[in-house]
């Protein structure tokens, strides 16, 4: 049983390992700017979806709320920097604690909405962030937005490139996907799994569930406020006009097209949605519908995300290896 248990570590490593390769590689593989810019979109998406796999893949509620966590991350990052000259990592900081701030302000709602009325009080909140955003012209720079954001530097040395600032990004995603492992694999993994599938059960139990989703909204906040930090050091602009609830929308469809509640399917996720529309722009005016038809098939026919419905052939492969083994074994 422990040489089953070891084989499948080793398999799972030696896949992850791979995967970085690849990653790593990819700058010398694609000399290009434009998709240097979308691979360090890709991973700006990734950090911010495996937050929000925790309250909508994890716990079951849909949060529309992401545009905005995400806007107040980039806005409180930037003008923090822009303000005082001080460094962009004390910008990311200050985006952290703007995180525990919102996941307290939208967690405690959650206790006692659920549904569709849950869903648009997020939705409620990306648009007030952006009225807001919009309206204080003399902090935000109101339409216009803010310019000239200060990237992100390691003792001197800035990451004032693409290829630099693509590297910086897969330290980020790596940080943050260790992190959103340790959770879902965790105790607070299993309540939040429990408390979609029976949340009256998870109660009785004695459990405290008002602590439990306030824990959940802000650690899914602190990573869509630092993937908002990311996106304004790299771009070194921003505007409200960026942060509407479509963008709430995208990070939805990349959690249904991996797979609700796995750290994997949510990296694939953000990974097609976010490639996908590059690769069919060549359809000029139909590459969109080309788009949200093949999204919806997918949808329609792999509901547990296009991860799992990879991996079953697979699954099955091994299940009948297993049992013929069994069989001989027997005999």
């Amino acid at each position: 049983m422990n040489n089953m248990k070891n084989n499948k570590n080793m398999k799972n490593a030696l896949k992850w390992a791979v995967v970085l390769a690849v990653v790593l590689c990819l700058p010398n593989i694609i000399r290009n700017d434009y998709w240097m810019v979308v691979f360090v979109r890709v991973l700006i998406n990734i950090v911010l979806v495996l937050g929000l796999n925790l309250i909508t893949g994890l716990i079951g509620q849909m949060n529309l709320g992401s545009a905005g966590i995400y806007a107040l991350g980039a806005y409180s990052s930037a003008l923090f920097v822009k303000n005082t000259g001080l460094s962009p990592w004390l910008g990311l900081l200050v985006a952290v604690v703007t995180g525990i701030v919102i996941g307290l302000v939208l967690g405690y709602p959650s206790l006692r909405l659920k549904g569709v009325y849950f869903s648009l009080t997020t939705i409620g909140f990306t648009q007030v962030v952006q009225i807001f955003l919009n309206n204080m012209t003399k902090v935000t720079g109101g339409s216009q937005g803010l310019k000239s954001i200060a990237p992100f530097s390691i003792f001197g040395f800035q990451f004032d490139s693409y290829i630099k600032s693509y590297y910086l990004y897969v330290a980020f995603v790596l940080i943050a996907i260790f992190c959103a492992v340790r959770i879902v694999n965790s105790k607070w993994g299993r309540l939040y799994r429990s408390l979609r599938d029976n949340s009256d059960a998870v109660e009785m139990s004695g459990i405290n569930i008002a602590d439990v989703k306030v824990k959940a909204f802000i650690a899914a906040a602190i990573f869509g406020t630092v993937a908002g930090a990311m996106y304004a050091h790299f771009y070194g602009y921003i505007s409200p006009s960026t942060y509407t609830v479509d963008i709430s929308m995208n990070f939805v469809l990349m959690l249904l097209v991996g797979g609700l509640g796995s750290v994997s399917g949510a990296m694939f996720g953000a990974v097609i949605v976010t490639i996908l529309p590059e690769l069919l722009r060549g359809l000029g005016n139909y590459y969109l519908i080309t788009f949200y038809i093949i999204i919806f098939l997918g949808i329609l026919f792999f509901p547990n995300g296009w991860v799992e419905a990879a991996s079953r052939p697979i699954k099955k492969i091994i299940a009948k290896r297993k049992k013929e083994e069994s069989a001989s074994g027997e005999k």
